[in-house]
């Protein structure tokens, strides 16, 4: 904040230009951020319907009284291709969508991001067979007040929110390990501990994040950074996809009912 606000002082005439540009750039992140976050959606709710019958000779495999998995459900919720698919989209996060889009063009990274949504949606499509439509819509509509509460605060904040960037980047290395843990000691309140805790990270990371977009935004503008202006959109969308994202998981743990 403190390079912004110098910047701001020194920008004379640029100023309302550089602000006029901001607010455009904010729009297209939150545009590019919401698009992601409807093909996540669409792609969850149509695999799950997918994988579910009424017809117990398909698989005789039951989830609940009158309902079975498919081949498609079997095959993606019960045999060893669920552990590619929930660990897929984190192998691809830390280490193949970041570098990809810094080398593609404006519209491939773009593209990335979307198809990494659908990849999202397929991981995440297991939670329409676990929790119901009522409560996953509830859980998604706090959450969508909550980031948006937090998002403001961020971007209209004085106070410099980066001191908190390695601190919250590293409490994310310890819940996915947390986490991965967890999925073989299957403990309750461990879960509970790491929802808890995964709400107040991600929570912290929606305002770090939307200052940090700002920040750089800001940064780039002055010196006139194309390149970097014309991708910078996508970035910050998948930042924020990712804070929206994980908060929701969290907090379903607490407001989600169970079929």
């Amino acid at each position: 904040m403190a390079e912004y606000n110098t910047i701001r002082t020194g920008a004379g005439v640029r100023t309302a230009q550089i602000d006029e540009g901001l607010r455009a750039h904010m729009n297209k992140v939150y545009g590019t951020m919401s698009v992601g976050m409807l093909i996540t959606a669409l792609a969850a709710w149509a695999i799950s319907g997918l994988a579910v019958t009424s017809d117990p000779n398909v698989t005789g495999i039951m989830i609940r009284e009158g309902e079975y998995l498919t081949a498609l459900g079997q095959a993606i919720y019960v045999s060893p291709l669920k552990w590619v698919i929930m660990f897929a989209p984190l192998a691809i996060l830390f280490f193949g969508i970041g570098p990809i889009m810094r080398k593609a063009s404006a519209s491939a990274a773009q593209l990335g991001f979307f198809v990494f949504a659908v990849l999202i949606g397929l991981s995440l499509s297991s939670i329409f067979l676990i929790y119901t439509q009522y409560s996953i819509v509830q859980t998604f509509l706090v959450t969508a007040v909550a980031f948006a509460g937090l998002s403001l605060y961020g971007y209209t904040t004085k106070k410099d929110l980066s001191g908190m960037g390695t601190f919250l980047v590293m409490g994310v290395i310890g819940l996915v390990i947390a986490m991965i843990i967890n999925i073989f000691l299957q403990s309750p309140a461990m879960m509970f501990a790491i929802s808890a805790i995964g709400v107040l990270i991600f929570a912290g990371l929606t305002a770090y994040d939307t200052q940090r977009i700002k920040s750089d935004y800001i940064a780039h503008a002055q010196v006139g950074d194309q390149e970097w202006l014309n991708k910078s959109a996508t970035f910050g969308a998948l930042s924020l996809y990712l804070d929206f994202l994980n908060m929701f998981q969290f907090l379903l743990f607490f407001m989600g009912s169970q079929e």
